[in-house]
């Protein structure tokens, strides 16, 4: 049978899974892969070698990476900067050399500080003022998360105190039953549905309770296969319209106003 093609949009890459020492070896690899699974465009954060709680001179080396990555790839790939809640003024300085002053278009939050607190109001409003795009990791783990590590409902806190800023639920939560209902009620919550096993449901029930606009195809390549994630959206019971939306549409739509006022054609 053939697929349907789409625009694809993936919102979650990183530079892993491919041999290289820098990022300009690894970038055209992970290139040649998007090709072959007809991936338009790639949104690419964090370096390496990882770290939950970098301090702002590993986390600026490490958005420096994406930055040189993205040095030959502006028709292909974005970026968005590593942050450490811990550090909220360094965050801050490093919104500012990173969106505001460079060419990263979003921020990256990981497992260093949890979003419920009240602290990273500044992070995410900043960033917002610069139209740039949110992206929260949450999980929900039975053996426990991370002493930082943010769930969906710790996220629901954080977009009701910020109602008017779009916000990505990065992995639906891991568990993402619990963490589609989580942000069910959250209108400026969307779900990022890659880094997890491909579940036969998860796009169907995010469709259902949220409206495929608050849905967003990501792969978390290279942890995750770009077939594998791709496969969520392909395989699921919706209308092609709702395939659209999820594979690119969501995403383009919100890049779009920080897009256009950094000159990017698309």
């Amino acid at each position: 049978m053939k697929l349907p093609k789409f625009e694809i949009w993936d919102l979650h890459c990183h530079f892993s899974g491919v041999e290289g020492k820098t990022v300009d070896e690894r970038l055209p690899k992970l290139i040649e892969y998007a090709d072959r699974m007809n991936v338009q465009r790639l949104v690419f954060f964090m370096g390496w070698p990882w770290s939950t709680t970098p301090d702002p001179d590993e986390f600026r080396k490490q958005n420096d990476q994406v930055i040189q990555g993205l040095s030959h790839w502006h028709d292909r790939a974005f970026g968005f900067a590593y942050l450490n809640a811990q550090y909220v003024e360094e965050s801050l300085a490093e919104i500012d050399r990173c969106i505001a002053n460079g060419p990263l278009v979003g921020i990256k939050m990981w497992v260093s500080r949890r979003c419920r607190d009240e602290e990273l109001d500044a992070i995410v409003q900043r960033t917002a003022e610069l139209n740039g795009i949110i992206f929260q990791h949450t999980w929900s783990k039975v053996t426990g998360n991370l002493d930082g590590e943010s769930t969906p409902e710790d996220l629901a806190k954080l977009a009701k105190r910020n109602p008017e800023v779009p916000i990505i639920c990065g992995h639906s939560g891991g568990d993402w039953e619990r963490g589609i209902r989580a942000v069910r009620d959250s209108p400026n919550v969307s779900i990022g549905i890659g880094g997890f096993d491909p579940t036969a449901g998860i796009v169907e029930m995010g469709v259902r309770e949220l409206g495929a606009e608050r849905v967003i195809y990501g792969s978390d390549i290279g942890g995750r296969s770009l077939s594998s994630q791709l496969a969520k959206v392909y395989g699921a019971q919706i209308s092609d319209a709702a395939k659209e939306r999820i594979f690119g549409k969501n995403l383009r739509e919100m890049m779009t106003p920080i897009l256009k006022a950094k000159g990017v054609t698309l």
